[in-house]
């Protein structure tokens, strides 16, 4: 491989870092980037897998937390506070993100192996990720005092009724979840309270 590559490569990793989310980690100005994001992901992915002795392969584990956003270098980022609509759209970027990175990278078949594999979640370990993907901005709003669950009118019925089924794929998180969903209903004042409109 020529030494050029490298560099595209890194170019393509900061473009990565420069994809904002819609979680805010330190006040509320500071949003999280995609590598970030990404890189929490796989440390926690394998912290609990490791620390647990959960069973699972620890380097898919790692591949699929690096890699579960990938595509967003092309596709941007997709928020939790989407409509169905835009839902929709979201699954046809990532689509075409992917074959995107497929032309940019066809060296590394491995990138689009464990994308794919992610995607199709047949495995323990992707299907662990993509639980704990879900988790990850939950606790890291909570860590921040909820801003962006009020900023965003997010209620915590909402929330439970967005996550609980996507959660549900990994046994190992879904424990996790129900942990988080305790703490969160003793601060319901992190989140948005529908206001009653009397008659």
């Amino acid at each position: 491989m020529d030494f050029t590559r490298i560099v595209d490569f890194i170019r393509l990793i900061n473009a990565f870092r420069t994809i904002k989310r819609t979680v805010s980690i330190s006040g509320p100005t500071d949003k999280e980037n995609d590598a970030e994001h990404s890189y929490q992901v796989a440390m926690l992915a394998w912290y609990i897998a490791s620390a647990n002795d959960l069973g699972l392969d620890i380097d898919l584990v790692i591949k699929y937390g690096l890699v579960h956003d990938f595509v967003e270098v092309y596709a941007g980022d997709s928020s939790f506070y989407r409509s169905e609509s835009e839902s929709k759209v979201k699954k046809d970027k990532e689509h075409e993100a992917a074959a995107t990175l497929k032309e940019t990278l066809p060296e590394f078949a491995d990138l689009h192996e464990f994308i794919e594999r992610y995607e199709k979640r047949e495995d323990e370990e992707s299907r662990f990720v993509y639980a704990l993907d879900k988790v990850v901005p939950i606790i890291n709003i909570y860590l921040n005092g909820g801003h962006d669950w009020r900023e965003h009118k997010v209620t915590l019925e909402r929330l439970i009724e967005n996550k609980t089924d996507k959660v549900a794929y990994s046994r190992y998180i879904e424990p996790y979840f129900n942990d988080l969903l305790k703490i969160l209903e003793k601060n319901r004042d992190m989140f948005h309270v529908e206001q009653v409109t009397k008659a």
